[in-house]
């Protein structure tokens, strides 16, 4: 691939990083990162990855923007309440940088078409909003080999980690299963800071970044964890778990599965 005149005054400042270069923008180009909700933390990440230059960004969300949702999910704006989200996400992504080609999914990731729409990827950013859905994401990424960076935020409290399937520690290392539905307030209930999301879905995007340059040091066995109020970040060190139901060394989740829709947890919504 060669970067056209436009493309290398538009990436200018991407090249002339050493660790990125003319080389490093056409590993970006040639990039294909999936955004898995166009929720909060899928906002910032999907305008950061456009902005890079990601070639192909997917998008999957069943939802239509709401004006609850204006308060923290920056890609969409006020004309797009009752537009589906993948709809107005896909639009400020191209607007802001036609180089990219969004691919939309207006429906949920679901068991039945997780696996063949992930094979287009290489990397995944989970910004899903509960719990079924997150270890949905998980143990579709373990099954097709996919690296991903899952993330959730919550009132004051965000966390991130990235996972590279047979390398490192997976989401169930961590937390092995979702807890019974009624255990975690909502967000509606419980709240959360809007900009918020846009420290910890950055971040994310950050991690696609890397990932498909193959720069830099991966949030792999650790988790990142950020409280707002306090200006914090503390990083968690993880270790694969011999016993993990999915990536053990006795699994016993073998086959994608939906469990029921419960309210969401450290959320991306």
């Amino acid at each position: 691939m060669n970067l056209t005149e436009a493309q290398i005054e538009r990436y200018s400042r991407h090249i002339i990083l050493s660790e990125v270069g003319g080389k490093g923008q056409e590993k970006l180009l040639g990039g294909k990162v999936l955004l898995v909700g166009a929720g909060g933390l899928g906002s910032p990440a999907g305008l950061y990855l456009a902005a890079a230059g990601i070639g192909t960004i997917g998008v999957i969300d069943a939802d239509v923007v709401d004006l609850t949702n204006l308060q923290r999910q920056i890609i969409h704006f006020t004309d797009d309440v009752g537009v589906p989200k993948v709809e107005s996400a896909a639009a400020k992504m191209q607007a802001i940088n036609p180089d990219v080609q969004v691919c939309t999914y207006h429906q949920r990731l679901t068991a039945d078409n997780a696996l063949e729409i992930l094979a287009d990827y290489d990397f995944v950013i989970d910004g899903t909003d509960n719990f079924p859905s997150k270890f949905l994401v998980a143990d579709a990424c373990h099954f097709a080999g996919t690296p991903y960076s899952h993330a959730g935020i919550l009132r004051f409290d965000g966390q991130l980690m990235t996972v590279v399937p047979g390398q490192s520690a997976c989401y169930r290392c961590v937390f092995n299963a979702p807890p019974p539905p009624g255990a975690v307030p909502s967000c509606s209930q419980a709240g959360v800071l809007g900009v918020l999301a846009g420290v910890i879905g950055t971040l994310q995007a950050t991690e696609a970044v890397k990932y498909v340059l193959g720069e830099g040091e991966l949030l792999t066995d650790s988790l990142l964890v950020y409280n707002a109020l306090k200006s914090n970040f503390r990083k968690v060190s993880l270790k694969r778990k011999p016993t993990c139901p999915l990536c053990g060394e006795a699994p016993t989740i073998t086959e994608l599965k939906d469990e029921a829709q419960a309210v969401c947890d450290l959320a991306g919504r």
